[in-house]
């Protein structure tokens, strides 16, 4: 097992083909899986030409990420630009990429994904021991119906969903030949080594409660491009109240300048999403965040994930700081399901959420410490999305916002 990332904030021509000569270099063979993360102003269809007409037995799974990425070597960000790769050599290993378009249902996209992925694989029928995931945001709660369907509910699942710069319907998800704006990539991985995960937040419920006690349909709120979701994510009251009215007394007013007409409020919502109870670890709950959007004229709140009538939700509380410092702990939670130690980790895949990232900007390389101390020497790729999904202890696939999924890759 062997893997590495590199990474550039330059944008221009003959970029991404010097980074992938780099990278094959560093990995002293063509890697048998390719992982890309980049900002939006690539020249998206050029990469996917580059890495398959350099390596064409390579599986490619890529999407674009907000502002940039980040490896072990720091974040790439600079401008709004930014491109990273990943590298897997595993000879005695399998991995299969599958890439389709949404159409009007991401649940059967999803099944034909994973499909696809297992016959590149090599392995149809057979069960990988991770999924990792990009897809477009929206509809990802039936993405993720749609790969268990396929594979089980027990295979653990880890990703997140494309994002832009601005929200406005401009990502993408690449993998082998295919380049989509609606679609999902589902990579099958079947390494020669152990995988570990882990899927958190950087949040602490606040005693603020209610239950959720009318939702509606997806509504998109200049959303270009966004699916439409099979569950709801316009929370309209809590407690028979107006949800915006009810959200805006539990954080002190922050909304009062959007109540009346509505409005985006992503900026204004970001330390404070809303989290719901997805399971426990002896007697403490841990929680599946749903970040708010926008306010509505009519005084309800959208999200971005699904919500359901009759559940119970807490207003979350985050700081600065917590988001910055949960980045280097959620690995060492990946480490702790193994009690394996950093230094039998080859490589780890990171989803960071754009939310987070965009709040804790200026303080980004710290992040990227803490990922860093975490797993010292080790060759990390992260990526900034508009959407998380990963695996919790209990083994639920779950999507969530403002949160991290950690895949860890052992050397043996």
């Amino acid at each position: 097992m062997k893997i590495s990332t590199v990474a550039s904030s330059e944008c221009g021509m003959g970029v991404a083909a010097d980074l992938y000569e780099s990278l094959i270099s560093d990995l002293g063979a063509d890697p048998d899986l390719v992982i890309v993360y980049c900002s939006i102003d690539y020249d998206i269809d050029s990469i996917v030409k580059i890495v398959t007409s350099r390596t064409p037995n390579a599986s490619l799974h890529g999407g674009t990420s907000c502002m940039g990425a980040m490896t072990q070597d720091g974040a790439v960000t600079e401008k709004g630009s930014g491109i990273a790769l990943m590298g897997i050599v595993d000879p005695e290993g399998s991995y299969g990429v599958g890439v389709v378009s949404c159409g009007d249902s991401p649940e059967k996209a999803a099944e034909d994904a994973v499909k696809a992925a297992l016959k590149k694989a090599d392995r149809p029928g057979e069960v990988p021991a991770m999924i990792w995931l990009t897809t477009m945001p929206g509809g990802e709660e039936a993405v993720l119906r749609g790969i268990g369907n396929i594979v089980g509910e027990d295979v653990p699942v880890a990703g997140g969903s494309s994002a832009d710069n601005s929200i406005n319907g401009e990502w993408k998800q690449f993998g082998n030949n295919a380049v989509y704006s609606d679609g999902i990539v589902v990579t099958v991985l079947f390494p020669s080594t152990e995988v570990m995960f882990a899927f958190h937040s950087g949040y602490e419920p606040t005693e603020a409660k209610g239950i959720i006690t009318k939702v509606g349909g997806f509504e998109a709120t200049g959303q270009k491009g966004v699916a439409t979701s099979a569950g709801k994510r316009t929370l309209y009251e809590i407690d028979g109240h107006p949800a915006a009215k009810v959200y805006n007394e539990w954080v002190g007013g922050t909304l009062s300048e959007v109540i009346d007409e509505g409005g985006n409020i992503l900026h204004l919502t970001t330390l404070n999403p809303l989290g719901r109870i997805a399971g426990y670890i002896g007697d403490i709950p841990y929680y599946q965040l749903a970040h708010p959007e926008a306010v509505t004229p009519d005084g309800a709140i959208t999200l971005f994930a699904d919500i359901s009538k009759g559940d119970e939700i807490a207003l979350m509380r985050g700081t600065v700081d917590s988001l910055i410092s949960r980045a280097g702990r959620v690995a060492v939670a990946a480490l702790e399901t193994t009690q394996a130690d950093s230094t039998d980790i080859a490589g780890a895949l990171v989803v960071y959420c754009a939310g987070c990232m965009l709040t804790v900007q200026e303080r980004l390389d710290e992040v990227v410490e803490s990922f860093q101390k975490a797993l010292p020497n080790t060759p990390f790729l992260g990526t900034f999305t508009f959407g998380e999904q990963g695996c919790f202890l209990s083994g639920e696939n779950r999507h969530g916002n403002l949160m991290i999924s950690v895949l860890l890759i052992a050397k043996e």
